[in-house]
């Protein structure tokens, strides 16, 4: 008996769950006491791993309450999943004080919500926008984080307005002075887009616009970022790329582009865009509005590409001087 019961402390306080010792393995009431125990150690373990799916098949008061708790916990992951959708419309009556906290969490997000919506309908559109666009990533709370984001971010193609590429590229650019870090900026420009419009329509030529830069930012790399500049004409910003490495992005971006198509009403469309690079000068970061020369640089050899046939990547510094352009 004393070893029967130095086994079953064993089950209930030692990490690893002993094995039946051999003497008891004809004694089918030790059996099943073990088996059942161990049942509950190794529920009891998967529980504090966060796993709730385990299927209890014993019986008994403690197995009971276990069930119980796990229902309990499944529910409690089931309405924190309906919160991160959206849905405030959850509450649970169970664990006590937990249930009191939760529900009046709910109830506040939910009253914060509905005075949102009150006060401003319209950022209660915007939000859902924003939300698509950003496949709810982010929570935005507040409704000066909304404005925000519409005073930096270009309303079509959701990337970074003109200012807000310019301030962003502005601090690149010290960081990048600070720590000797080659870097390029690019300025693209869809080909042929007036033509695209007056074939498709406005809308389609949106459209076009959307899928660009959907494709370009999909094919970017981690730090780097592109924005508006205006029209059909987008700016680009790569970090530590020196000339040879810009210009490899880019062609890579313009063949990537070129292989794929729009989807519009009437079919697949090819677009075909046109890049200007300019290598930045470290040394010159410094110097008063050395960005907006970058810019005009870039648009420089953007110019050039457009002029020699489009479709086509041209370095600042390295344009070519065709005998006949047409624009």
């Amino acid at each position: 008996m004393t070893g029967y019961l130095e086994h079953i402390s064993k089950l209930l306080r030692d990490n690893e769950i002993p094995k039946l010792p051999e003497e008891y393995e004809k004694e089918p009431a030790i059996v099943q006491i073990h088996e059942e125990l161990k049942a509950i150690r190794e529920i009891s373990q998967a529980f504090s791993e966060g796993n709730f799916s385990t299927d209890i098949k014993i019986r008994g008061i403690i197995p009971n309450h276990l069930k119980t708790l796990q229902t309990s916990l499944r529910n409690v992951i089931w309405q924190t999943q309906m919160l991160e959708k959206g849905d405030f419309t959850q509450e649970v009556h169970f664990i006590d004080e937990f249930s009191k906290a939760f529900n009046n969490v709910i109830r506040r997000l939910e009253l914060s919500l509905s005075k949102l919506k009150e006060k401003e309908d319209t950022l209660a559109d915007i939000n859902n926008k924003l939300r698509k666009e950003v496949e709810s990533k982010e929570s935005l709370k507040e409704s000066n984080t909304y404005l925000k984001f519409l005073a930096s971010h270009d309303s079509l193609t959701g990337i970074l307005n003109r200012r807000a590429f310019i301030e962003t590229a502005e601090v690149e650019l010290a960081t990048a002075k600070y720590l000797s870090v080659p870097c390029c900026l690019a300025m693209m420009d869809i080909d042929h887009f007036k033509k695209f419009n007056d074939t498709y329509g406005h809308s389609a030529g949106d459209e076009a616009l959307r899928h660009a830069v959907k494709m370009i930012s999909s094919r970017l790399r981690k730090n780097d970022f592109m924005g508006r500049y205006g029209g059909e004409e987008f700016i680009l910003f790569f970090y530590y790329a020196n000339k040879e490495t810009g210009l490899k992005i880019l062609d890579r971006l313009r063949v990537f582009l070129s292989e794929s198509p729009v989807n519009l009403e009437k079919g697949l469309v090819e677009i075909h865009a046109s890049f200007g690079l300019v290598e930045i000068d470290v040394e010159k970061i410094a110097e008063k509005g050395y960005i907006h020369k970058l810019i005009r640089d870039a648009d420089s050899a953007l110019y050039a590409a457009k002029l020699s046939g489009r479709n086509k990547v041209v370095v600042f510094g390295q344009e070519a001087t065709p005998d006949f352009y047409e624009i």
